[in-house]
């Protein structure tokens, strides 16, 4: 499989918005399948790693149909979720929580007053993941926490010859099944976006992130990286 799935970087906003909006009505259903229902405890994870107190707000940025939210709102959290693609949040059933139609890299929430951010496998489709990184960085209060889930590239030979089959081959095929063949080709090709953990680090350290952790999960299927807004901060 080449990258002629993937849209130039002009066009990736506008792109990522349209492909959502097809795959809403079985974006559920494609995700438990994909991931084999591993999906549901990696979100589990994502929002206990942020570590904060019941009644803390968060954003859950990219949020789609609300799986986070669900989860957040298990442990006593209260959320606001905010997506690119309408018809995500049209999709979105069941979930007691605000939701807002917006662009990551501008985020309709005020300086300073939001206690975490969360996102679950959005950070491939940020057209400017530095912007974001700086916008969410901004929300926050000092002291406020950042868990993003995303996919991961495993290490280990015999996995990554397994994932690799599963995410480039088998995926399309149950995405051309269940839903929109074309955003399942994109999907797998899309990690070509996914920065290094290196390149993440320095991108958070960059616009001011401390205490950076990143936890892979079954042994690098998928991956979640937290962070901290110092304390100090001036923003």
């Amino acid at each position: 499989m080449t990258d002629k799935y993937l849209p130039k970087a002009e066009q990736k906003t506008e792109f990522v918005r349209s492909m959502f909006d097809g795959i809403a009505h079985r974006y559920d259903l494609v995700n438990r399948l994909m991931t084999l229902g591993l999906d549901r405890s990696w979100r589990r994870s994502a929002i206990r790693l942020m570590d904060l107190d019941r009644g803390s707000t968060i954003v859950d940025l990219g949020c789609g149909t609300g799986d986070l939210i669900r989860e957040a709102s298990r442990v006593g959290l209260q959320s606001i979720g905010i997506d690119l693609s309408f018809q995500m949040l049209v999709a979105a059933r069941n979930v007691n929580a605000p939701f807002v139609q917006a662009d990551a890299s501008q985020l309709p929430i005020a300086t300073g007053s939001i206690d975490g951010v969360v996102s679950g496998f959005a950070l491939r489709n940020f057209s400017d993941q530095h912007t974001v990184f700086a916008e969410i960085y901004r929300a926050l209060i000092p002291g406020g926490r950042l868990s993003i889930l995303e996919v991961d590239r495993p290490q280990q030979r015999w996995i990554r010859f397994g994932h690799r089959i599963w995410f480039n081959h088998v995926v399309p095929r149950i995405g051309a099944l269940f839903s929109v063949a074309a955003a399942y080709r994109y999907l797998p090709q899309s990690i070509a976006y996914l920065p290094s953990p290196q390149e993440l680090e320095t991108m958070l350290q960059s616009v001011g992130f401390a205490q950076i952790d990143r936890r892979q999960l079954q042994r690098g299927l998928a991956q979640i990286v937290t962070a901290t807004k110092p304390m100090m901060s001036s923003c």
